[in-house]
């Protein structure tokens, strides 16, 4: 099996199998090292957990990548968390590199243990998180509103995956005053893009919707902000916006039967000379006026727009995804994003468990009304920030009201970015997002029949 975006450079080789007696009986797998590498792996490998097995594999490529042209895998038991660990590790950012000789990784095959559906996943899924870690790392100088547009209609446009986007004018004309006016400091135009993902075969009549924030860069507007440990990462605000895309297309590739609308507002946050300011009061596409208190907060001014417009699909779940708040960081750091909603439990449980699965975990924070009132505005409807209390989550109250059917809220400012790397998730993008939303809406069947009574 080759596995899409790997690449192949040199002949050395590693062989990997299970071998009864290690010599470092501390560790789930041993090597050597002469004219090749081999790996063996203990051989109650298997009764690790997923996580387990994803982390060894990681380990295991970073000993031997700067050696290895091929990987060779050879075990009776299906390895698919070891080969995703080892593909996940395998990414590397360097088309903007003049050598890129030492960045080339190896080739990886195994033998039939892997099953087919496996390497089907292992395929797709690593070129979507591949992807959707591109897109975060690019500079806003190579990925701007409209190029972005065009990256989701090239990787996610299919058979059964139609892509549309919407120009400026029609923005305009459709009174999106959210997305126009975190656009108007801009010297480039705003994106609206539409992925429509609609098997012949699904078991959904009323779609799931995605909504992604795609800020493209983010300098905080007039709200100016500082530039080391703040501005200078913001090419990665548009995280969640790249995770939805990366998620339908995987889903699209592996023809999973749910129905799936993905929502991408796309802009830059600039402080131009026609850039909306503090003290403005907005009237948003579902014509409710919002009062700007903060041009930093512009990501829930751009997904109001996307959320009121979701309403056209009557969607039987909606699903936001945003590197929204500083708040959801220091709450829980980057080990887990913030969930909230007002889904019912058993969908929320759903997403937990997924998370749970995939190592792409969450932490559900409560939802309460009384959130909502910091977010209350003397002059307009509401206001686009509240006090310096649970700002994840008043946050996620504004973005509520925009919401006319069950919402989920996710907020992923902290594992879509690190700062250095972390098991099989690199330095930079991380792509999270991919792999939890996939495996949440595949298992679609097991929570909707609930999600449908609450509806009644």
């Amino acid at each position: 099996m080759e596995i899409k975006g790997i690449k192949k450079n040199t002949a050395i080789d590693i062989r990997i199998a299970v071998k009864a007696t290690l010599s470092k009986e501390s560790k789930p797998w041993d090597f050597e090292k002469t004219s090749e590498w081999k790996v063996w792996l203990a051989n109650d490998f298997f009764s690790q957990s997923p996580e387990e097995q994803r982390t060894c594999g990681s380990d295991i490529f970073k000993l031997i990548n700067d050696d290895a042209g091929s990987i060779g895998v050879f075990v009776e038991e299906d390895p698919v968390f070891l080969m995703e660990g080892i593909i996940l590790s395998a990414y590397a950012f360097n088309r903007f590199k003049s050598n890129k000789k030492k960045d080339k990784t190896p080739s990886i095959s195994t033998t039939t243990a892997l099953s087919k559906e496996n390497k089907r996943y292992l395929e797709t899924i690593s070129n979507a998180v591949y992807w959707t870690r591109d897109m975060v790392n690019l500079p806003v100088s190579h990925l701007n509103a409209e190029q972005f547009a065009k990256e989701i209609k090239s990787f996610c446009g299919t058979k059964n995956c139609q892509v549309q986007v919407l120009s400026h004018q029609k923005i305009k004309a459709l009174k999106m005053g959210g997305l126009l006016a975190v656009n108007k400091g801009s010297v480039t135009p705003p994106s609206f893009t539409i992925i429509n993902y609609k098997p012949s075969n699904a078991i959904n009549q009323q779609p799931i919707v995605l909504v992604g924030k795609g800020v493209v860069y983010d300098t905080g507007g007039l709200s100016l902000k500082p530039t080391p440990g703040s501005m200078d990462s913001m090419k990665s605000d548009m995280a969640g916006a790249a995770l939805v895309a990366g998620t339908i297309k995987a889903l699209a590739d592996l023809n999973i039967p749910v129905n799936v609308v993905g929502l991408i507002p796309a802009t830059d946050n600039r402080p131009g000379g026609e850039a909306y300011a503090p003290g403005d009061i907005i009237t948003m596409y579902n014509g409710s006026t919002v009062e700007v208190l903060n041009t930093d907060a512009e990501g829930r001014m751009i997904l109001a727009d996307a959320l009121s417009y979701a309403d056209k699909f009557n969607p039987e779940l909606v699903i936001s995804a945003a590197t929204l708040t500083g708040s959801a960081v220091r709450a829980i750091g980057t080990n887990a994003a913030v969930a909230m909603g007002n889904a019912h439990e058993n969908a929320l449980k759903g997403l937990v468990n997924s998370g749970s699965r995939t190592h792409e975990r969450i932490v559900v924070f409560p939802f309460w009304e009384d959130y909502l009132t910091p977010m209350k505005s003397d002059i307009a409807d509401l206001k686009n920030i509240g006090g310096p209390d649970a700002g994840a989550i008043t946050a996620g109250k504004f973005l509520e009201t925009f919401v006319k059917h069950p919402y989920i809220h996710l907020d992923v400012a902290g594992p879509t970015w690190l700062d250095s790397p972390r098991a099989y998730c690199p330095k930079g993008a991380t792509g999270y997002g991919v792999r939890l939303l996939y495996d949440f809406i595949k298992n679609y069947s097991t929570w909707t029949a609930i999600q449908k009574e609450n509806r009644k």
